[in-house]
């Protein structure tokens, strides 16, 4: 229980933070408060510190405009002081970590006095390399000289434009007015720019780099070491955990966690935990890799034992070529026979299982790039030792270079390994299988490739055993967790245990009051795709109003860009598509045009019914075509879908249709985003009303006035 100082610390606090900001406080946001400090308050811990009970984490659903944030950093900070723990924030997006570190946790350290260090968090990526931009500079000044061959491997031809980037990054790390990561920078970065300045783990010298004491990077890192509380993202949690956790952030048995936007975050650990690999492209990348190596060998002439390590990289890759050669026609002859038409470029293997031809061949490949990848490791950590060596005879930019090469190369091996051994490994039937699949993909030049897919299907398992069992605390928030009015779906899909504790507190909004749901009738089915899309064509110009700000949501990329085609040009002018620019500059444009005085309408895909936020006039409609639920020939979801209905289950109701009431909430969420707000949503599917399993989906929206008419 959480003793009377540490209570009288919290509620003070959020007494200040109101006073400072002349607000009132809001029911929702105390429940929330309540419930994370009496979940954290009620841990068991042993002698050393570590939670001994089965609780600890704490699941609240808090709508849009309860004020989220500000509850769980006021609940949470003191405890994990109190308790010597440290605190990982992990929100949904770049821009959610850049939000809470530069506005909203420097509001509440204002307005309430405290004092906690906090520091960002982003992936390697993020951040420039100084031995990278250094490269890159010595490479323009001496074109002559030799292309440096960087990650993508392409060869770097710097454009003058570039170039005075690169130079004016360069000047601004000097003078210490850039800290070196990409999202500080004054100017937008094309990512074909910026991927040349960057190192992953296995690129990076650490220690050894002659750059060390200027790494952005490791500045960066240093920081967190002394951080109470650190600001993350999903993806980067996802990443540590899967080094094994308390690599990149801390320790999870030291740490609380607060995942924001939390519905995303078993999506998440699936798409991390995943795999791909192009036949035809790995094919022609270890044969380029053998070039490589027989161009660099003349450089290495002095140094017998790289010379002997390479040469055995070179050889491994080789066989491992010959074999994945080899392979290509089974999976070509296998798409030939499953797939037929034009638009049938993928297939899916029934129940996840490849079967036994296809597992022998991949575990040759796996064991080859298991000993191309191990040979590698040696290579590096030789090439790393040859640093240190003051009299070492290849010259040190030799040596960083191989280095750099040798990470690329361990990169992708390891990547492709990890695909293969997914492939060789026959699931063992105690809980829902690997999704594998085929599909035929453009490569480079319009040449199609064979793309081998596998993903797991249960997040849970993924997190039980690298989280919640091992984790000191965690809140999970979002607005929408509950499906079909249970935590249940999202129970299972994350694999939280029994003594989780989970809550909905009150929201912000008087939805009745705000906003009004249509369901009109436009006279199709929406099961039947095409009518549904005559429909839509010939009645959506008079359901919107041209003159206001409005989001059209589809659940189909063909059917959005089928109503688009055919809208009478006047129209035309005042629809943003999404993919005619990017999610940003849709976004810019369509306020742009509101604040204008004009009109502005997106049409939209699932990107853009989640996390987008339009307040007042840039959304009073909220067009959603289609109920969305799943695409049945998704690989993961017909995988997962084909276990369920073995094991007796009725994937429809376990699975279609809580993942459909989800996407739905988060849809109409677009609508209310302040006090303020009003508008409606329009649902162009009739099922809504005329199911049975309509009047679910429906109690799980929030409380418009209703118009089924």
């Amino acid at each position: 229980m959480l003793d009377a100082d540490l209570k009288e610390e919290i509620q003070r606090g959020y007494r200040q933070f109101l006073a400072s900001n002349e607000l009132r406080p809001r029911l929702g946001q105390k429940q929330m408060i309540a419930a994370i400090a009496n979940t954290l308050g009620d841990i068991e811990e042993g002698d050393d510190g570590e939670r001994t009970s089965e609780n600890g984490i704490c699941v609240v659903e808090a709508g849009t405009g309860t004020g989220k944030t500000l509850a769980y950093l006021l609940s949470t900070l003191p405890i994990a002081r109190q308790l010597g723990k440290r605190v990982v924030v992990a929100t949904g997006t770049v821009a959610l970590q850049e939000q809470l570190v530069h506005r909203d946790i420097p509001a509440l350290m204002a307005s309430t006095g405290w004092e906690y260090t906090i520091s960002l968090a982003k992936g390697r990526a993020r951040y420039l390399c100084p031995l990278r931009l250094e490269q890159c500079l010595d490479t323009a000044s001496a074109r002559d000289g030799g292309a440096f061959l960087f990650e993508d491997e392409i060869d770097f031809n710097p454009t003058s434009n570039n170039i005075a980037s690169y130079r004016a990054m360069d000047e601004s790390l000097k003078v210490g007015s850039w800290p070196g990561d990409r999202d500080s920078w004054s100017e937008s970065i094309e990512d074909a720019d910026w991927r040349p300045l960057t190192v992953d783990r296995r690129q990076c010298t650490g220690r050894r780099c002659r750059f060390i004491r200027e790494c952005c990077f490791f500045k960066a890192r240093d920081e967190l070491e002394e951080a109470d509380c650190i600001v993350a993202n999903h993806d980067l949690v996802m990443a540590d955990l899967a080094l094994g956790g308390g690599i990149i952030l801390p320790a999870p048995e030291d740490t609380i966690y607060i995942f924001d936007e939390g519905h995303r975050i078993a999506a998440t650990a699936l798409n991390h935990f995943a795999g791909q690999c192009r036949l035809r492209s790995t094919i022609n990348w270890l044969g380029r890799m053998q070039k490589q190596i027989v161009g660099r060998l003349p450089l290495l002439i002095n140094a017998l034992d790289l010379t002997t390590r390479i040469e055995k990289v070179a050889n491994l890759a080789s066989s491992t070529e010959k074999l994945l050669a080899l392979s290509y026609p089974m999976f070509e002859k296998r798409l030939d026979r499953e797939t037929s038409g034009e638009d049938d470029h993928r297939w899916c293997f029934p129940g996840g299982d490849p079967g036994e031809d296809v597992r022998e061949m991949a575990g040759h490949i796996s064991e080859s790039l298991s000993s191309l990848a191990a040979t590698l490791e040696i290579l590096s950590d030789r090439v790393g030792d040859g640093m240190d060596e003051v009299h070492f005879p290849v010259p040190r930019v030799d040596l960083e270079q191989l280095f750099q090469n040798v990470g690329i190369w361990q990169g992708r091996v390891e990547a492709a390994q990890h695909l293969w051994r997914c492939y060789a490994l026959k699931d063992q039937g105690k809980g829902p299988p690997y999704a594998r699949w085929l599909s035929l993909e453009e490569g480079l030049g319009g040449n199609m490739d064979i793309q081998l897919s596998a993903s797991p299907t249960d997040a849970g398992g993924i997190f039980k055993s690298s989280l919640w069992q091992r984790c000191y605390g965690a809140v999970i928030t979002s607005a929408t967790l509950q499906t079909l009015g249970s935590f249940s779906s999202f129970q299972k899909r994350c694999g939280l245990p029994d003594e989780t504790h989970f809550s909905v507190v009150a929201g912000a909004f008087d939805f009745a009051k705000a906003g009004v749901l249509f369901v009109p009738d436009i006279g199709a089915d929406a099961s039947d795709a095409r009518a549904h899309t005559d429909a839509l064509i010939a009645q959506l110009p008079d359901i919107l109003d041209w003159q206001e700000g409005s989001l059209v949501l589809f659940s189909s990329k063909r059917q959005m860009e089928l109503v688009y085609e055919q809208l009478p040009a006047e129209y035309l002018g005042q629809v943003l598509i999404q993919g005619q620019w990017g999610h940003q500059e849709i976004v810019r444009r369509h306020k742009a045009a509101i604040d204008a005085g004009d009109g502005s309408v997106i049409f939209g895909l699932a990107s853009f019914a989640e996390g987008m936020d339009f307040p007042g006039k840039y959304c009073g409609h909220v067009v959603i075509a289609k109920i969305p639920f799943a695409v049945p020939d998704d690989p993961v979801h017909s995988t997962l879908s084909e276990w369920l209905e073995k094991k007796g289950g009725n994937a429809f109701m376990e699975l279609m249709l809580p993942d459909a009431s989800l996407r739905l909430h988060q849809a109409c969420g677009r609508l209310i985003r302040t006090e303020t707000d009003v508008g409606r949503i329009t649902i162009l599917d009739r099922r809504i009303v005329t199911k049975r399993y309509g009047k679910q989906l429906l109690d799980d929206l929030p409380p418009f006035r209703r118009d089924y008419r």
